[in-house]
């Protein structure tokens, strides 16, 4: 029995539009028409412990079926949480964060979901959001491919890794990506490349690696009027079918 799934990352940027005003129900209606079984977000405010919004949860909450949120905490913000979720309809077996903060640098994360597929197989889904410095991402890159992360023995079943990982041009992390994963190249289907920023995408920050177990099926850049303005970064969505 074959499984498909249909991923989806979008740096939501505190849910803050390029008019300055702050929704994670538009956030939802870019996503509502999208029909994903994973949606890996980044830069998400979880305010809850200030009896304030949980933006993930907000979010779940206006998409249409029943979504479980994963949050990973990788700093506080003001008091409130602040970091990658992950929103799944998928059963959710288990779920890690890895810290991949490099010295002083703003704290960065990886978040991990294993995610039982209808033919019963787990996946491991690898949410990412690496830093914006070069020699920031020169050390996070070899964390990632460590066997304390995306090589970990327990690690058994198919990989999909995706997030911002603000990387627009071949870097170590790059590199070292496409020496043991595929990548969906956005210029294979679009003929500009890019997803940040929203309004005039021209840098290829956001991506979608996978493994040898996985066949892509469809990708798209998600760009309509109500994309261009709910946040800075586009989203991405990805279908892929499991090998037997």
């Amino acid at each position: 029995m074959s499984a498909h799934i249909r991923v989806c990352t979008y740096n939501v940027h505190k849910c803050r539009g390029w008019d300055r005003r702050v929704s994670p129900a538009r956030i939802a209606r870019v996503l509502a028409e999208l029909d994903a079984d994973c949606i890996a977000l980044q830069e998400v405010v979880d305010a809850s412990p200030l009896r304030g919004a949980n933006q993930a949860q907000a979010i779940a909450d206006n998409l249409p079926g029943k979504y479980r949120v994963v949050f990973g905490r990788n700093r506080d913000l003001r008091g409130a949480h602040y970091g990658n979720a992950t929103l799944t309809r998928l059963p959710l077996a288990s779920s890690e964060n890895y810290n991949l903060t490099w010295a002083r640098r703003e704290p960065r994360g990886c978040l991990r979901t294993d995610l039982r597929l209808a033919n019963g197989e787990l996946l491991h889904l690898f949410n990412v959001h690496l830093g914006t410095s070069y020699r920031e991402r020169q050390r996070q890159g070899p964390q990632l491919l460590s066997d304390r992360m995306l090589n970990a023995a327990a690690h058994t079943g198919p990989r999909i890794i995706l997030g911002d990982f603000n990387e627009w041009m071949r870097g170590l992390t790059s590199e070292l990506m496409a020496g043991q994963f595929q990548r969906i190249h956005m210029r294979d289907y679009y003929r500009r490349k890019g997803s940040f920023p929203g309004p005039l995408p021209i840098l290829d920050l956001d991506h979608v690696y996978y493994d040898q177990a996985l066949e892509p099926i469809s990708f798209q850049v998600i760009r309509t009027r109500l994309s261009l303005i709910a946040s800075d970064h586009l989203p991405l969505l990805a279908e892929f079918q499991v090998r037997s």
